[in-house]
């Protein structure tokens, strides 16, 4: 199977790399960065361009892995490939690319990436659709080989899983953020928390969140809750935040 890749960041890399350890062709990067381009595609022994104008029109298919605002503007320059064209977007609506090009579909990896930070894509959760059955086939062929779990899910399931996962892992990864904020300001290094953290992670690969709560929120410890509030006077950011979120976890049903 040829495929022509069509971004070069953190998905885009990890992506590429799935795909040609299952000997997958890749023969085309392209980005704007024409270096971010070379350094990925020489990866995977591709072509590197950073000219849409240049995309190769008869790969089998092109995956856009760009920022969401510009898979509208990608797209526009596949009209007339002959292959299936996918986005990895999990908000985007398959229909940005359905307006445009003959065969559309989406391959939205579930999970957090960093290039430098190798996974292992087997364990990445694939969410695939596509404008019709063939292609949806085609897909699941396709996502088979390099993941364990694939899942069809329309827009309106994607759209929420997406937003589900901001809660798990973009504001929790902000609040940890914030606890280093908090010991680096009385002289405490980030490296005391990590085995707490590690711990409240593995807790809930076996057990709902709801039913593994901890903290003076849920035991309703107002005396607790009133200490920390005072001692975020000087941060009424942080101080809004810990009410909030304590007031969430009182709500939760017992």
């Amino acid at each position: 199977m040829k495929i022509v890749l069509l971004g070069s960041g953190n998905v885009a890399t990890h992506l590429a790399k799935a795909l040609n350890s299952e000997g997958q062709d890749l023969v085309q990067v392209y980005s704007q960065n024409l270096d971010n381009a070379a350094a990925l595609a020489h990866l995977v022994g591709a072509n590197a361009v950073n000219d849409l104008n240049n995309i190769e029109q008869n790969a089998d298919l092109y995956i856009i892995s760009v920022k969401d605002d510009a898979i509208g503007t990608v797209a526009a320059f596949l009209k007339n490939v002959t292959g299936l064209v996918v986005h990895t977007s999990g908000t985007t609506d398959i229909n940005v690319l359905a307006s445009q090009v003959k065969k559309a579909g989406v391959f939205y990896p579930l999970q957090t990436f960093s290039k430098s930070k190798d996974v292992s894509f087997e364990n990445i959760p694939l969410c695939i659709e596509a404008s019709d059955e063939d292609q949806l086939a085609f897909l699941k062929g396709l996502a088979t080989k390099i993941s364990h779990q694939v899942y069809e899910l329309d827009g309106e399931k994607r759209k929420v899983l997406h937003l589900a996962a901001v809660f798990a892992c973009n504001f929790p990864n902000h609040l940890y953020a914030l606890a280093n904020k908090i010991l680096n300001q009385n002289g405490l290094d980030f490296e005391i928390i990590r085995p707490l953290i590690a711990e409240t992670a593995d807790k809930v690969m076996d057990n709902l969140p709801e039913n593994v709560q901890t903290g003076p929120a849920v035991r309703a410890d107002e005396s607790t809750i009133k200490k920390h509030l005072s001692m975020l006077n000087d941060m009424p950011e942080l101080q809004n935040i810990y009410q909030t979120l304590s007031n969430s976890i009182k709500l939760m049903p017992k």
